[in-house]
């Protein structure tokens, strides 16, 4: 699914060039569960954008499902997130005075698709959340506010499901719950890649890859990984 060929991503700032991503090389198949670590400035957080299509390489290729795209441009990139793509993110990013359900509505009425009120039922069901779909956001706790915004990128049916910080504004218990509820999804078959600084999440996937200054550090299938149960 995801394969990168000698990445790298430079910014220039005036006059000067600042390189943040060296020469990555990196293949995930359909159906992993990645971890991306890395202290801050690593470069994990750039290195997410261009697999989420936010970004492009400076040099080198991307090819997601074969495509290489690394020089599309912005029109047919965001045709490609919206298909393909699902985003999670730490702060979940919901509507305040909107209800759960018009939450995960929001990529259907921004792409004017119809029978929106149907598929966005499906998504919460998904995330086991069919009883609170009329509640606002500060209604729910935490955990059910990322669900929330888990359904909302669950939407458009993604292949890809990019997490960064997934767990990271919430408590122990509801940093689990997510991590089931990703677990399941990933094991429903699609692939999932988890952005995040945190060893304890870091150890349910399986595998993980360390970055530092802008390097792959280290690339490890997981031998024995924490067990999703509590």
């Amino acid at each position: 699914m995801i394969q990168l060929e000698d990445v790298s991503k430079a910014y220039q700032m005036g006059k000067i060039t600042v390189p943040v991503l060296h020469g990555i090389d990196l293949t995930i198949d359909d159906g992993e569960l990645v971890a991306i670590m890395g202290p801050s400035g690593s470069g994990k957080t750039t290195l997410m954008n261009i697999l989420g299509c936010l970004d492009v390489p400076t040099s080198g290729r991307y090819l997601l499902d074969g495509t290489d795209v690394s020089r599309l441009s912005d029109n047919r990139l965001a045709k490609i997130r919206s298909r393909k793509i699902g985003f999670v993110f730490q702060s979940f990013n919901l509507v305040s005075r909107t209800s759960a359900i018009r939450n995960v509505e929001l990529p259907l009425i921004y792409a004017g698709a119809r029978a929106r009120r149907h598929s966005a039922r499906l998504a919460l069901e998904q995330v086991g959340l069919s009883d609170r779909e009329k509640h606002l956001p500060n209604e729910l706790s935490g955990g059910q506010q990322q669900r929330v915004a888990i359904a909302r990128a669950l939407i458009n049916d993604p292949t890809l499901l990019l997490a960064d910080e997934p767990t990271g504004n919430l408590d122990t218990t509801s940093s689990i719950e997510i991590m089931k509820l990703l677990d399941a999804l990933n094991d429903a078959g699609r692939t999932v890649v988890i952005i995040t600084h945190e060893e304890e999440v870091a150890r349910f996937a399986k595998r993980i890859v360390r970055m530092r200054d802008g390097r792959i550090e280290s690339d490890q299938v997981q031998r024995s990984r924490s067990q999703i149960n509590a």
